[in-house]
């Protein structure tokens, strides 16, 4: 059965809400694995960290696998250090984001996430020879780039996974924009981004929303909402669906797509509830057509 999973939350969302945020996972959501950890910022990681034993324990009571996300850019000694201890853990699950990770992790089993650039057949037949088991798939590969890639890595025996909801991210840097457009430095930045749960947006000249900003990433103004394209997914040997956390009900979201997943609900009927969920947000899947990201395209109606 296809497994529906909620990658980590990428926004410097405050302790007390991401509490909130795993309870009502635990309690109300239909996903079957859970991403938990820092993967933007390392100076966000002290905030929540320490409730993270609990959490892990909540959701486990729930039913639900957790797996722990490594850092998706390393650049100081002490990231290095972190790193390197969550990759020496034998359990929970390890995704790994960096290629410093995967240097820490060696040849131990480990999941390759979605910031480590798994294009092709090659590099996804490399990624398991040194022990990974299961890989996300970048957010912009085209449907039929999807189908080489989830081949080649499930005749490895590998798990596959691509995103199907939740802004696509489109780049991280040594810099961090959110600090900047603040007037602060990344190391004086005073947390800004606290301030933006669902990133900062972004406008053109003419004022038009185009991007969000996340601290050192950059994300699409639109969610990507993967919702036709399901049956493919899943036709193509995609083994996992991720639903990235957005500041939306994000138990109803889960919910919908398991829904669409056991075939309780239409895509038609999925794509409206999820735009009453997502508000003024725009849906997106131009990547998976082979368009701009941004763009919505229509499926033709069956003849």
């Amino acid at each position: 059965m296809t497994k529906l999973t909620l990658g980590p939350i990428a926004y410097h969302w405050p302790p007390e809400r991401r509490r909130d945020f795993y309870a009502r996972i635990a309690d109300e959501a239909a996903v079957d694995e859970v991403y938990l950890g820092e993967v933007i910022c390392s100076k966000r990681a002290p905030f929540h960290e320490p409730d993270l034993p609990e959490t892990i324990e909540r959701l486990r009571r729930a039913g639900k696998t957790v797996i722990l996300s490594t850092l998706a850019e390393v650049m100081l000694v002490r990231e290095r250090k972190a790193t390197a201890e969550l990759a020496s853990l034998e359990a929970p699950e390890i995704e790994i984001n960096n290629a410093a990770g995967l240097f820490a992790r060696g040849r131990r089993p480990h999941r390759i996430g979605p910031f480590m650039n798994a294009y092709n057949e090659a590099t996804i037949a490399w990624m398991a020879s040194q022990g990974a088991t299961h890989v996300c798939l970048p957010v912009e590969l085209p449907g039929p780039a999807v189908a080489v890639a989830a081949g080649a890595a499930r005749a490895l025996g590998m798990g596959v996974e691509a995103q199907v909801f939740g802004r696509a991210s489109l780049a991280v840097s040594a810099r961090c924009y959110h600090a900047r457009a603040h007037g602060r430095t990344k190391d004086n930045c005073r947390h800004v981004c606290e301030e933006d749960p669902d990133g900062m947006p972004l406008r053109t000249t003419d004022d038009r929303p185009i991007l969000r900003v996340n601290g050192i990433q950059t994300q699409s103004e639109s969610y990507l909402a993967l919702i036709d394209e399901i049956p493919e997914l899943v036709a193509a040997g995609v083994t996992h669906l991720r639903l990235m956390p957005q500041a939306v009900d994000m138990a109803a979201a889960a919910n919908l797509f398991r829904a669409l997943l056991d075939a309780r609900l239409s895509a038609a009927e999925a794509e409206a509830r999820l735009r009453e969920i997502c508000g003024d947000a725009p849906l997106s899947n131009g990547f998976y057509h082979g368009k701009a990201g941004y763009r919505r395209i229509a499926r033709a109606p069956a003849a």
